[in-house]
């Protein structure tokens, strides 16, 4: 019934962690499917030609992605001391997060339903 005492199970769970440096945005106002337009343009590249292939993207998604990349950059610096000339994003992905709902008032006393989605974006860079 019992796999194991807690703190054995906690040992075991933390000797499975991804080390790699990474960041995460939750409830970033853009939706999945643009997120995922700019992050396919990036997965596998080069940190600092992702950085300029978002510099100049006109896409929705591209500016709070550019902001993560750098996010994910500064923590392989500091908290792994890797260098950035060495670094490629690794995995990028966006998950689905919480949609609001708002109504927008139409004619004859109806209501139309406006969905602001959100999602939750993250990078991971590993070494080359």
């Amino acid at each position: 019934m019992a796999k194991g005492h807690r703190s054995q199970i906690k040992r075991e769970r933390n000797e499975n962690k991804d080390t790699r440096p990474s960041a995460k945005i939750s409830y970033a106002r853009v939706s999945v499917t643009k997120a995922c337009f700019v992050l396919d343009v990036i997965r596998g590249k080069d940190v600092n030609e992702a950085l300029a292939i978002l510099q100049y993207n006109n896409r929705k998604g591209s500016k709070i992605i550019y902001k993560l990349l750098k996010s994910a950059v500064a923590n392989a610096e500091n908290n792994n001391g890797l260098k950035a000339e060495n670094l490629y994003v690794a995995e990028c992905f966006a998950n689905k997060g919480p949609t609001m709902k708002r109504i927008h008032p139409r004619a004859q006393g109806r209501a139309y339903r406006i969905e602001k989605k959100t999602s939750h974006i993250t990078v991971v860079l590993d070494e080359r």
